[in-house]
């Protein structure tokens, strides 16, 4: 395990029959807890260390049962089901008795087969062409990433009274400090596009993620290639109401591989 603020946060103390020890971390803080892309790349070392993995990660649903408090906890991997393309997990992360975070995963084996990729990443200009957006003084976890956005409102803008802006946002976006990318810090990034609402409404409201589902496109092979360059992010929102909305992103890389893409479905208080 290496130095990086990731590293740090996601490292986890084998307890031995699917069970790990780890502990919050400073850096990736968020307004009432971790970042829920932290809490989600926990969940993922926890699923890649455990012995009887095969395969890699092709699918990841994480559930935000509680704010997860500042301290120890423990994950639990049990392995469902064992197939012979794809296995499936289930992690629990506990803080005392109480569960925090559930999880489901499925892993599968790499295969060469047929492959079509008929999405295309939209034209954008190169990440040297877009300014950085400033981060200092925000919330910890701002600061573990860089974000060039290239449209649209950030988190950081205050809106006159009334006005909406759009939901959707194209960023290049990657690790700070620079780290080479794979399925841990992905499974991160698929939750650094900030909750819509905040977006479209322009001001900081109570809002938390409910469900979080990422499916993982690109081999190990495509990630390693990819090195710590920036990705590509887009997102968008299709409805808000009844205190829930939708959010929907992709993660491509800089030569236009389609990486992952995520699912979510967040809570607003008003």
């Amino acid at each position: 395990m290496n130095s990086h603020p990731l590293d740090l946060a996601t490292t986890l103390e084998p307890l031995g029959e699917g069970r790990f020890r780890g502990a919050t971390h400073p850096a990736y803080w968020n307004m009432a807890g971790p970042f829920g892309g932290a809490t989600a790349a926990l969940m993922m070392r926890a699923v890649l260390a455990h012995p009887e993995r095969r395969g890699r990660p092709v699918a990841q649903t994480v559930n935000f049962c509680a704010a997860v408090a500042e301290g120890e906890f423990e994950i639990a991997v049990t392995l469902v089901r064992d197939g012979r393309s794809t296995q499936h997990w289930n992690a629990e992360m506990r803080q005392g008795e109480a569960v925090v975070t559930t999880a489901s995963f499925v892993t599968g084996a790499e295969r060469d087969t047929w492959a079509h990729a008929p999405a295309r990443p939209p034209e954008v200009p190169p990440p040297g062409e877009v300014e950085a957006i400033p981060t200092a003084g925000r919330m910890p976890w701002f600061d573990r990433y860089e974000f060039r956005v290239m449209n649209g409102r950030t988190v950081f803008d205050l809106a006159p009274p009334g006005e909406l802006a759009p939901a959707d946002t194209k960023v290049w976006v990657r690790d700070l400090p620079e780290r080479p990318l794979d399925y841990v810090s992905l499974s991160a990034l698929a939750d650094t596009f900030l909750v819509r609402i905040l977006l479209v409404r322009g001001y900081m409201a109570p809002v938390a993620t409910v469900s979080l589902t990422t499916y993982f496109l690109a081999d190990e092979a495509t990630l390693a290639a990819q090195g710590a360059r920036p990705l590509l992010g887009i997102a968008d929102a299709h409805a808000f109401r009844n205190g829930f909305a939708d959010q929907s992103a992709a993660l491509w890389s800089d030569d236009g591989t389609l990486l992952a893409v995520s699912h979510q479905v967040t809570w607003f208080k008003a």
